[in-house]
């Protein structure tokens, strides 16, 4: 779900649209307003402490101090709902009454929010709108931009050297986090293979307000680490204003993925 809970898998098939695990699918689920506004932790810092599953076709919700829901995870006769993810235009079919009181108490919210979820003959995100570096054809369900953010552990060991307090990866919600590499080395791995799975870099992952959300807490700081990375990671004009902490990717070749394959660095 986006802006939802991490969830740590030892396998997932990399699919053109991102990760997927069973039936579940990364960032294929949003939340929203009742007129199609997205809503993320950044309106909302608390979604980050609810965990979205999928066991045997039914949707579970679970979060603090909540009765964990379930629903059946395909309704066919729910309505399909037209969306915005910040600019840009998508859809989502509706999860019904059940689940959109359950996150609208849940987040104790004055306003009905509801939960959508991306099925394949709606209509999708092309990332080509917001950002002409991805390809025309290249489609997404709810991410911010690409259907893979790939970072490396020592780049986030490298920021809490300057911070007061650690943060993880977590902070950051990649799709593949590597290990056992330089910080930063995935500024420069433009074409890499894991595995069965080839990949294509895009552009850097320029950081926002939501990596001051502590995902252990639900706790918005508006400060750090994102200041701190303002001050040494605005290494990308494309990116403007915002700091780079890992980097887009598009799926070249689809395949399975594995915890502990190495990264292969193609040069043409």
């Amino acid at each position: 779900m986006k802006s939802g809970k991490a969830v740590l898998v030892e396998t997932a098939e990399c699919l053109r649209m991102g990760l997927k695990y069973g039936e579940l699918r990364d960032r294929h689920w949003l939340v929203i307003t009742e007129d199609g506004r997205m809503v993320t932790g950044r309106q909302q810092p608390r979604l980050v402490l609810v965990s979205l599953t999928c066991e045997g076709g039914q949707l579970c919700l679970n979060g603090p101090q909540m009765e964990e829901l379930r629903v059946p995870l395909h309704q066919p006769n729910n309505a399909v709902v037209d969306c915005r993810v910040f600019s840009v235009d998508v859809q989502g079919k509706d999860c019904g009454d059940d689940v959109s009181n359950w996150l609208t108490r849940y987040l104790e919210s004055d306003n009905t929010v509801r939960l959508v979820h991306f099925e394949p003959h709606l209509k999708a995100q092309r990332p080509f709108e917001k950002e002409h570096l991805f390809p025309k054809d290249e489609k997404v369900a709810y991410p911010d931009a690409a259907p893979i953010m790939l970072m490396s552990e020592a780049s986030v060991r490298d920021l809490n050297t300057r911070l007061d307090k650690d943060v993880t990866v977590f902070q950051f919600r990649p799709s593949i986090v590597v290990s056992d590499c330089e910080a930063f080395t995935e500024d420069t791995w433009d074409h890499i293979q894991i595995g069965q799975v080839e990949l294509k870099r895009v552009v850097g992952c320029g950081r926002c307000l939501f990596t001051t959300v502590d995902p252990e807490t639900g706790i918005i700081t508006r400060k750090e680490p994102l200041d701190t990375l303002k001050t040494y990671r605005l290494t990308d004009p494309k990116q403007k204003t915002a700091p780079i902490l890992g980097q887009y990717y598009t799926v070249k070749k689809t395949g399975v993925l594995h915890v502990g394959e190495p990264v292969c660095k193609i040069s043409y």
